[in-house]
């Protein structure tokens, strides 16, 4: 559960609607169907219940992102909606070609025309690895630095493509993947979330060199196929988990647990202060409302991982509650909070030496987990946490997991600003990407600033895919710029181990302390 960053970046952006009221549209678009002749509309008594209930499951930015020339859609939406909620359906889609989708205008400009369902709404820049150059816009400028420009486009047939599953994060870059794997560019994309926990996300798309669609709909079901494993749960795992968090030593007596106040939330859940059997703890609460097979999973494997460590650089595990409906882990209190809280919300600036010491102690924690054949996953600022003597131990193991026997694991996991970019490709990744993410930590320590902060998640990942990285501090030591530049390298096999990190790391503080300086600056 992550209490910061990273769960539900698929959602819809917050806009502002000013006087727009819902029904207005839903309106709207019962007379237009009424118009075309819609049967439902026409005969049904309760049609207009149900659009009305329709729309109401999704945000404000739906219902003015609807096209009422294409009134129609909203029922595709609907019965697609329906589909998802059938368990045998993982993801389910619909294909179709756009005709007109760029126009010239009197100008000479081009200009942007779509049947879909949706008036255009550029959000390329959040998703897409390979822009074409008729859709760069001023995101991709901030990104590239180029001045944005229309230019002639060629003919090529464009395509929409329509998505619904369970709502889920990273969800939008598992889709934006899939249709990268059948060579699919992607020019658009309009994205919410139901208040249900579904998703709806449209996809305009085009390099696919035919107008007839049944060739795409064959070569995305086959993607869908190849990447199984993305969409399904994982309960084989879940239940040999489970086996495990019942045994004695992890469940404790709820009747024993004083919660105190309420320190953090996040979508999920909330953070407590606590007290078990005399001793201050961290309360880490689901919330039973937003409870669902991916939550009650993390929960499982969080509890499981975090009964097989124990390292001074780990947060310690005191127990959990694994019965419903109160899901809960309980941890020692870390009471100087996160480096995240300490950076960019209390906004100290860390001194060579301490920074340093941090570092260690992230890597002894880290060097820990790699060689117990763990991988975090989701290494970044809001995970690490303080004690009182200010000693940094690495939290939330939610997604953390053992490597398999190859010692490689797919599927994309972990916050967007911190991310390894092969797994932001969805390819092969190893421990490598956690050191991938500390290196983006220790930019963080010395610059005191937020990875990519001008920028949203995805318009980071999207960055990072295509050889971004954070700018290089000047007023550093040379060392620490040599350790984020190896720790980042695009191939895995370039970065350092922890344990290598660790020892350079140690030198440097070790020829701090030789010149008179000590590990808190004095």
């Amino acid at each position: 559960m992550d209490l910061v960053e990273g769960v539900g970046e698929s959602s819809s952006p917050p806009r502002s609607f000013g006087s727009f009221t819902g029904n207005e549209v839903v309106d709207d678009v019962f007379n237009r169907l009424l118009e075309i002749g819609n049967e439902d509309a026409a005969n049904c008594p309760e049609f207009r219940q149900q659009l009305e209930a329709h729309f109401s499951r999704f945000p404000a930015s739906y219902a003015l992102d609807v096209n009422l020339d294409r009134a129609e859609d909203v029922l595709l939406h609907q019965k697609l909606l329906v589909l998802a909620k059938d368990p045998e359906n993982r993801l389910v889609f619909h294909v179709r070609l756009l005709e007109n989708f760029w126009t010239r205008g009197d100008d000479g400009d081009q200009q942007e025309l779509t049947e879909g369902g949706f008036e255009p709404c550029f959000k390329l820049e959040d998703l897409n690895l390979e822009v074409r150059k008729g859709c760069i816009d001023k995101d991709i400028e901030n990104l590239e630095g180029e001045s944005s420009r229309r230019v002639d486009i060629p003919d090529i047939p464009t395509h929409e493509v329509i998505f619904s599953a369970i709502d889920k994060p990273k969800l939008l870059s598992q889709l934006s993947a899939l249709l990268s794997d059948i060579d699919l560019n992607i020019r658009e994309a309009h994205v919410f979330s139901t208040t249900d926990g579904y998703s709806l996300d449209v996809f305009v798309v085009d390099g696919w060199p035919f107008k007839e669609t049944e060739a795409l709909h064959e070569a995305m079901e086959k993607a869908i196929a190849r990447s199984e494993g993305s969409w399904s749960g994982s309960s084989h795992f879940k239940s040999a988990v489970e086996k495990e968090a019942d045994h004695v030593d992890a469940e404790i007596d709820r009747r024993l647990l004083k919660i105190g106040e309420r320190v953090a939330s996040g979508s999920c859940g909330d953070l407590f202060r606590g007290e078990y059997l005399g001793q201050d703890v961290a309360i880490k609460i689901l919330r039973s409302e937003h409870l669902n097979q991916t939550l009650e999973d993390e929960f499982s494997h969080e509890v499981a991982m975090l009964r097989e460590v124990k390292h001074n650089n780990i947060v310690r595990f005191i127990g959990a509650c694994t019965k419903q409906p109160t899901l809960c882990i309980i941890t020692e209190y870390m009471t100087g909070g996160s480096l995240y809280e300490y950076l960019h919300k209390n906004h100290h600036t860390l001194l060579l030496p301490q920074l340093v010491k941090f570092a260690i102690d992230v890597c002894k924690g880290m060097d820990y987990l790699h060689k117990s054949n763990i991988i975090h996953r989701d290494l970044k600022t809001a995970n690490l946490l303080m004690d009182s003597q200010n000693v940094v131990k690495v939290a939330d193991f939610g997604v953390a997991r053992f490597l398999g026997q190859e010692g490689v694991m797919t599927a994309e996991t972990g916050t967007y600003r911190w991310m390894a970019p092969e797994v932001i490709n969805h390819q092969l990744y190893d421990q490598k990407a956690d050191v991938f993410s500390f290196a983006i930590v220790l930019w963080e320590l010395v610059t005191a600033k937020i990875p990519y902060e001008n920028m949203t998640p995805l318009q980071a990942a999207l960055g990072v895919r295509q050889g971004l990285r954070p700018d290089v501090p000047t007023n550093t030591d040379p060392k620490l710029v040599e350790l984020m530049q190896r720790g980042w390298d695009s191939d895995p096999d370039n970065r350092p181990s922890f344990s290598e990190i660790k020892t350079e790391l140690e030198g440097l503080l070790k020829e701090i302390q030789d010149s008179g300086e000590t590990p808190n600056g004095k």
